[in-house]
């Protein structure tokens, strides 16, 4: 028998938590610097106890080709990457109205 979703009831290989939960969050895109006037992009506001939050900082990593980590529930990206990263959380199924500049 499949593992069943504890949230939604429904099978693993159906559930839909994580999707819904990438709907309703408010994610803002902030742009800090660091020692030496390097710059980092910080994507905050994502649930990271409905998506994992490892697996989208891996996957935004590769798009963006840059390095990055995940802290406090936050993934920062190395350089400025502002212009680049709304349209690369599109692709992963946020929507674009809780994506904020």
């Amino acid at each position: 028998m499949s593992q069943v979703c504890p949230k939604c009831g429904l099978p693993k290989e159906l559930c839909v938590c994580e999707t819904i939960s990438k709907e309703t969050q408010k994610i803002k895109i902030i742009i800090s610097r660091r020692k030496f006037g390097k710059e980092v992009t910080i994507v905050d506001g994502i649930d990271y106890k409905n998506v994992d939050i490892n697996k989208i900082a891996k996957k935004l990593k590769g798009m963006l080709a840059c390095g990055g980590t995940v802290k406090d529930g936050k993934i920062e990206l190395q350089g400025n990457h502002k212009d680049k990263i709304k349209n690369a959380l599109i692709k992963l199924g946020f929507s674009s109205e809780v994506i904020e500049l």
